[in-house]
């Protein structure tokens, strides 16, 4: 006896998949979503369009690139800047000093002299010729005075540049102290006895006179003496007649109406001028007439 159950028959689809083994699940997840970004590397920094950020590329899933920007600190900023406005300035100053110096624009034209007596402007111009034309920034002190020395008057100069052209000469004299017998001649020398001028009548100028000068009296003893009145005021100075030494210690000077002063060496020849000029300021007694002044030891000087 046939059974009752109809026969059911599967598709060969049907059987295929019933014969495929399952497959495992597979969980994922998004690559952008769990990857941590790398840091930026020296490339990525300096390859971003803005120089004031720090760039850096990650692949997406998609195969894109994203890109992140890390903003530069503001103070490495601001030192860059500072640096560049820096070097513009330097740039800028050196550029004007090299006008300055080697321009001619600015080259001497006009030499104007001061301080001049016992030489003339004239002859201290003329001496400078050699710098007409130079560029002011170039002329100094020591190159003015190199062309001076030939004047043995001249003791110093100081300049002073006046652009555009003007340039001014400051003169700073020898100062004479004596005058001292040769021949027939007066000839003017300072502490030094560098001779300044001379002259034929020693009443026109208001010096005293040297007796024996420096070749008659030995050159230890005139540089004592013309010590001695190198420190002396214009006024004692134009007050004497002459001075003599017979020793280093024992200086004597004249004045013009027969007064000795005994000085002796040239110790404190500062504090002794002093003295000599306090006392010569004293109001003279007809019944006392002082003949000598003795300021050898002047913190005890003596009248006599």
């Amino acid at each position: 006896m046939g059974s009752p159950r109809r026969p059911t028959y599967a598709s060969p689809r049907r059987q295929a998949a019933a014969k495929t083994p399952a497959e495992p699940e597979v969980i994922s997840a998004s690559k952008s979503a769990t990857r941590a970004p790398e840091a930026p590397s020296a490339a990525a920094r300096t390859k971003g369009k803005n120089p004031d950020t720090f760039a850096a590329r990650e692949k997406t899933p998609a195969g894109g690139d994203n890109v992140l920007v890390f903003p530069e600190r503001p103070g490495k900023r601001r030192k860059r800047h500072l640096l560049v406005a820096l070097g513009t300035v330097l740039a800028l100053v050196a550029a004007l000093l090299a006008a300055a110096i080697f321009s001619p624009i600015l080259a001497v034209g006009t030499i104007s002299v001061t301080g001049t007596k016992l030489v003339t402007a004239e002859q201290v111009r003329a001496a400078l010729e050699p710098l007409k034309g130079k560029p002011l920034p170039q002329v100094n002190d020591d190159e003015v005075g190199r062309l001076l020395e030939p004047l043995v008057q001249v003791k110093s100069v100081s300049t002073q540049a006046r652009p555009p052209s003007e340039l001014v000469v400051q003169v700073l004299e020898r100062v004479p102290v004596a005058l001292v017998k040769q021949g027939e001649q007066y000839q003017m020398v300072d502490v030094d006895g560098v001779v300044l001028a001379a002259t034929a009548d020693p009443t026109s100028v208001s010096l005293p006179v040297i007796d024996g000068g420096a070749g008659a009296i030995g050159k230890d003893l005139f540089q004592a003496t013309a010590a001695v009145l190198g420190a002396l005021p214009p006024d004692v100075l134009a007050r004497l007649s002459n001075a003599s030494a017979q020793s280093v210690d024992a200086v004597e000077l004249k004045l013009v109406d027969g007064q000795s002063i005994i000085w002796g060496n040239e110790g404190d020849k500062k504090l002794k001028a002093k003295v000599l000029e306090a006392l010569l300021k004293v109001p003279a007694d007809p019944k006392n007439p002082v003949r000598v002044y003795d300021v050898s030891a002047p913190r005890h000087p003596v009248t006599r």
